[in-house]
């Protein structure tokens, strides 16, 4: 991949996060990238007095730094801001913030070296991958904590993983056949300032939870099939009587992975039910808005990888170097708290078609939770009861970080965004989801055996398929924990859509 400051889907991002596709900067960057660090090598020359070149940073701008000090002002900038906090993030999280992060300086609007670009490359390439604690940032002036972390490996301090292995960051380095960077002046800043830590964790998470939506999609199906629902209001005119695009779209993939049930042709007729409850009938609809507050919040992250998120950035055509608020995490943070609301409307549509999965006196003929003898076999009674406490958390966990605010910076920074909350949450929440949406699946798929010999539709038994492989019927009570656990990875791996349920436009 050529790096450009171009826009970056999350596809191609995790092309380079998980699959490890090498990176390099492209040569129409060069000239851009050359262009604005002259721009700051002049400004240092005439001893000019310009934001985090040669002042202090928030509260101490008006602090005027010597030009023998300045390379030393980077250096401290980095150490000092190294407040990380908790765990690290995965090495996927840290290579899309990696990969991110030398993008938009490839965009010329950084004063940045061009070595320190590649260098960021090169660390990517050579699977350097430095250990980023995942707490600690408000998401203004950027994710400053993650980012300086990062910035530490590349000096050769703190520390990195490499060859799995945890080690300090200049032995990291070493092994891998690299030398640290030197800082010089404004590229502290330059690797500092940005939206990149909560972009890599929040994108990776929405491409996962852009699965999730056409995996429920497949839950609900089969769910219908097994009590026996209708797909009368998947009609495809009723759509287009309120046409959101991912309303269709929903409808249009229920239709496809319901044609040719058997189930449904076994109650065509004689049936007194009029239509289904809401959490069956309404699944185009639901659904659906899942899909369009996901879109939207794509959209949000596809603007923001081929943008200039540091500051100050300088306009090398005019030599003018502008200080302003390009780093403020607000347009992630709102879009990720909009996707985190929505993926739990998400599991709490599922839930409720787990409950009716198991209900005697919802479930249309099926035992009591599944059981082969209710009374003496629970079934899936507490499979249930988890995936309650699965929504209760993650309805916990969707209150919008956004819509809080602390002053940092002596008053300087008096309004951040909490982006970064917004990400970690939002990752936690398809977590949950996952774990969720596994459970419907193995109830549903003991639904269809109650069913047998009829067949449902070809795309749930192409799922059924898929499930039996990983889990075997519940012909008497197990432990399910494990079973879920492992239909759980199988939707985050893509077990799901490689059998063809996958939306053409996930």
């Amino acid at each position: 991949m050529e790096l450009n400051g171009q826009k970056l889907t999350l596809v191609e991002i995790a092309a380079v996060a998980i699959e490890h596709e090498i990176v390099q900067v492209s040569s129409s960057a060069r000239p851009r990238v050359l262009a604005s660090r002259k721009i700051i090598e002049e400004i240092i020359a005439r001893d000019a007095a310009v934001y985090g070149v040669s002042t202090g940073f928030g509260k101490l701008a008006d602090v005027r730094i010597p030009r023998d000090a300045l390379a030393e002002l980077q250096l401290n900038l980095v150490r000092s801001h190294a407040c990380g906090i908790g765990d690290p993030l995965s090495e996927p999280e840290v290579r899309a913030m990696m990969l991110l992060r030398a993008n938009v300086l490839a965009l010329g609007f950084s004063g940045i070296r061009l070595e320190v670009i590649e260098m960021l490359c090169q660390m990517l390439n050579r699977r350097v991958c430095p250990v980023i604690p995942e707490k600690g940032s408000v998401g203004a002036s950027g994710d400053l904590a993650p980012l300086a972390h990062l910035a530490l490996t590349l000096i050769g301090e703190g520390e990195a993983f490499f060859q799995s292995e945890r080690m300090e960051s200049h032995k990291a380095l070493s092994r891998a056949g690299l030398e640290p960077q030197r800082l010089e002046a404004k590229e502290g800043l330059a690797l500092l300032n940005g939206t990149q830590a909560m972009h890599a964790v929040g994108g990776l998470a929405l491409l996962r939870a852009k699965r999730l939506g056409c995996v429920a999609d497949v839950s609900g199906a089969m769910t219908l099939e097994a009590v026996k629902g209708t797909p009368a209001a998947f009609d495809l005119r009723l759509q287009e009587a309120r046409p959101h695009p991912g309303q269709k779209a929903v409808a249009k993939h229920l239709l496809s992975i319901l044609e040719g049930s058997e189930i449904r042709e076994s109650h065509l007729e004689d049936d007194p039910r009029i239509q289904d409850a809401y959490s069956l009938r309404c699944m185009p609809q639901v659904h659906g808005a899942v899909r369009g507050a996901l879109s939207h919040c794509e959209n949000v992250l596809l603007v923001e990888s081929g943008s200039a998120t540091d500051n100050p950035l300088v306009f090398a055509e005019s030599g003018d170097v502008i200080s302003g608020g390009n780093f403020h995490g607000a347009p992630l943070g709102l879009a990720f708290d909009y996707a985190a609301i929505a993926i739990v409307d998400l599991m709490s549509i599922s839930e409720r078609r787990i409950d009716r999965l198991n209900n005697p006196d919802k479930n249309e003929g099926l035992p009591a939770f599944l059981a082969r003898q209710p009374g003496l076999q629970s079934g899936f009674m507490i499979a249930h009861v988890a995936a309650a406490s699965l929504l209760n958390e993650a309805r916990v966990l969707a209150h919008p970080a956004s819509v809080d605010n602390i002053t940092t910076s002596g008053g300087k920074e008096d309004h951040v965004s909490m982006g970064m909350t917004s990400a970690l949450k939002l990752r936690s929440i398809v977590n949950l989801a996952e774990n969720l949406l596994a459970i419907e699946l193995l109830a549903a798929a003991e639904g269809l055996e109650h069913r047998r010999p009829l067949k449902a539709g070809v795309g749930v038994e192409r799922a059924f398929d898929v499930l039996r492989k990983i889990a075997r019927p519940l012909t008497q009570d197990r432990a399910l924990s494990g079973d879920i656990a492992r239909v759980a990875e199988a939707i985050r791996r893509g077990d799901f859509d490689a059998e063809g349920f996958r939306d053409e436009k996930l």
